[in-house]
């Protein structure tokens, strides 16, 4: 992925990673539109810079995808790079009969909101000079966090689907995973106050660093997530389901 003059998607860019991703982007010389949910928090990461561009998008609702893509499309034609990086993530009890809405909002925003927007805009992305597609995953997608069960089986779900995408567009669009470990947003409440969690700078600026490289790693795991990355190889997921339980 080239370090400059793209024009990128960054969705869920209102807070956390997509916010800082999206700056960091605009300083090094890209056009970027951050999309979500809340136009005030698009508009705030936009605050004083030009090339910051806020749309509106609900990834759960698919018919609005496809419009939004539309619009993208004709208002940003040199479009090359997307960012899959919006996502809830609830605290849910999974060991007795519940209200499973919260866990389908989940699936339809974290799994299938990547699947619906990289439809709709692929054919435009094996068409551009340089394309990427960058899925974000999680740590939780190796070692899941048991209390998060439905978020982390979204996650994992996407690692598989971003391997099957690159797989099937080798050699017209690069396709890259970015793998958090915890990060300190507010993902989920107090998140970024909590001293467990990767302070937000910190991760922006290695990951960063890591994507920039040439070639491109395909993916993108800072020194804190490889433990859970490698933990099946390395003969230590189960200890590392445990500690997640205990917390």
């Amino acid at each position: 992925m080239k370090n400059s003059g793209n024009t990128i998607l960054v969705t869920g860019g209102g807070s956390g990673i997509g916010r800082e991703y999206a700056r960091k982007w605009h300083d090094a010389g890209n056009t970027v539109i951050v999309a979500g949910r809340t136009l005030s928090s698009l508009e705030e990461t936009a605050q004083g810079r030009d090339n910051i561009h806020a749309m509106k998008l609900d990834v759960a609702n698919a018919e609005e995808i496809v419009a939004f893509a539309e619009e993208l499309r004709e208002r940003f034609p040199r479009l090359n790079v997307v960012m899959n990086n919006a996502g809830i993530m609830p605290f849910e009890d999974i060991d007795g009969a519940r209200d499973l809405s919260d866990a389908e909002q989940v699936v339809v925003i974290n799994l299938l909101g990547p699947i619906r927007l990289t439809d709709a805009l692929v054919d435009h992305l094996k068409a551009a000079e340089d394309a990427a597609l960058i899925n974000v995953s999680s740590g939780l997608a190796f070692v899941p966090l048991p209390k998060a069960a439905t978020y982390s089986a979204t996650k994992a779900a996407l690692h598989s689907y971003t391997l099957s995408l690159r797989k099937r567009l080798e050699g017209s669009v690069e396709v890259i995973e970015l793998v958090p470990p915890g990060v300190q947003t507010e993902l989920t409440p107090g998140q970024s106050e909590q001293d467990q969690y990767m302070p937000l700078d910190d991760f922006i600026a290695e990951s960063l660093g890591l994507l920039m490289q040439d070639p491109t790693p395909s993916e993108v795991c800072v020194s804190a997530v490889k433990a859970f990355r490698n933990s099946e190889a390395n003969g230590n997921q189960a200890e590392l389901l445990d500690m997640l339980a205990a917390r």
